[in-house]
């Protein structure tokens, strides 16, 4: 890109604004380029202006360069910018360069002077990269090389499962011998099955089954309903009889049975704790209350699993409310409470009476036992 100024002066892009792998600019003043400019100075001079060492690496020098033009350039507007020193500034880095340039090459040269036996690879050997697999284009041997490297880890892998399960195995001669059973075991069984088919389709061929009382005829229903499928009918039917039982008649049981407990696990636990609480009992109500709300929690999930896997809607269960089934335990607790007084006044009573009936029968056998 040119910038061009009020006095017609054309100047390039500072390098510190353009990409590393382009060649650095020409600076143009007036008429006059300089991309043509042959550099007189001293190599030194050069290393020394652009503030660097002999031997640095071309990022310094890039850097350095940059740095420098940032700080020289008559278009970066600082208050150090002189076309004078930025002159020198790019001479001296087109004589680094090209000193650089020059003891790459001969160490390249000394190289080959120091092996001139070494075989030289033409152009087309890197077609033969990728360990020899595959063919065609590049491309393709590099997507068919991913794939054998992907094949030879898996086969790596399950080969290096397999040694360390028999290193686990090889010195337990005792799950050798479970192992000798168990075959033996599945070829005896493998065996009978074949045996007890292969008489079966000997009877067939002999006609033994032909006598049968329900050959050719179709199942019996089980149902006379007209609008329930036969087939599924008879099904189910088969299943139930042979003591299948489906999964949400299993979770159905389950929750029942799990709400009878910890109603009786509650209403135990307040029976426990007896007539008027004090505070320390109180406490122990209150966790004993919290342990039962996370364990009605835990409950209501299973009836939301329950809820997905029913097949009738009406089947479907509501949640329990742990408030509620608190409050169903004190009643329960109170009722037994009454209960206990009630028969407790009523056997008092009947002492009593056997008291007043009784009295000098008793009070002749306390005499008698003194």
């Amino acid at each position: 890109v040119m910038l061009t100024n009020n006095i017609g002066h054309h100047f390039m892009v500072c390098q510190a604004m353009i990409p590393r792998n382009l060649k650095p600019f020409s600076y143009v003043c007036g008429s006059r380029m300089l991309s043509g400019y042959k550099p007189k100075r001293n190599i030194k001079d050069s290393y020394k202006i652009l503030e660097l060492e002999e031997g640095c690496s071309l990022d310094d020098i890039r850097n350095s360069y940059r740095s420098l033009a940032k700080k020289y350039h008559p278009d970066s507007g600082s208050a150090t910018a002189d076309s004078e020193a930025f002159m020198k500034v790019e001479e001296a880095y087109r004589v680094v360069l090209s000193d650089v340039a020059t003891k790459k090459k001969s160490s390249e040269n000394n190289e080959e002077e120091e092996d001139p036996l070494k075989p030289k690879a033409p152009q087309h050997r890197h077609y033969l990269s990728f360990e020899g697999i595959g063919f065609g284009t590049p491309s393709q041997r590099e997507k068919q090389y991913m794939q054998f490297r992907v094949d030879r880890a898996t086969e790596q892998v399950l080969e290096y499962r397999k040694q360390r399960l028999e290193s686990q195995y090889a010195g337990t001669d005792l799950m050798k011998a479970k192992d000798v059973r168990e075959s033996k075991k599945v070829k005896i069984t493998q065996a009978v099955e074949r045996l007890v088919e292969d008489l079966i389709q000997e009877s067939m061929a002999k006609g033994d089954f032909d006598n049968l009382s329900g050959k050719g005829k179709p199942l019996q229903k089980f149902s006379d309903c007209p609008h329930i499928d036969p087939m599924t009918h008879n099904l189910n039917r088969i299943l139930i009889d042979n003591g299948y039982q489906p999964e949400w008649i299993l979770l159905q049981k389950e929750i029942r049975e799990t709400i009878e407990r910890l109603r009786k696990n509650i209403v135990a636990s307040r029976s426990q704790l007896g007539g008027p609480m004090t505070a320390y009992k109180q406490k122990q109500w209150n966790r004993i209350c919290e342990q039962f709300v996370e364990d009605i929690r835990k409950l209501n999930k299973r009836i939301d699993n329950f809820n997905l896997v029913v097949p009738i809607l009406s089947r479907q269960m509501v949640h329990f409310s742990a408030d509620k089934e608190i409050v169903r335990a004190q009643k329960t607790y109170e009722a037994l409470m009454e209960n206990r007084e009630a028969s407790y006044s009523d056997t008092k009573e009947k002492e009593d009476e056997n008291v007043k009936r009784f009295g000098w029968k008793s009070s002749l056998f306390k005499w008698l036992n003194l």
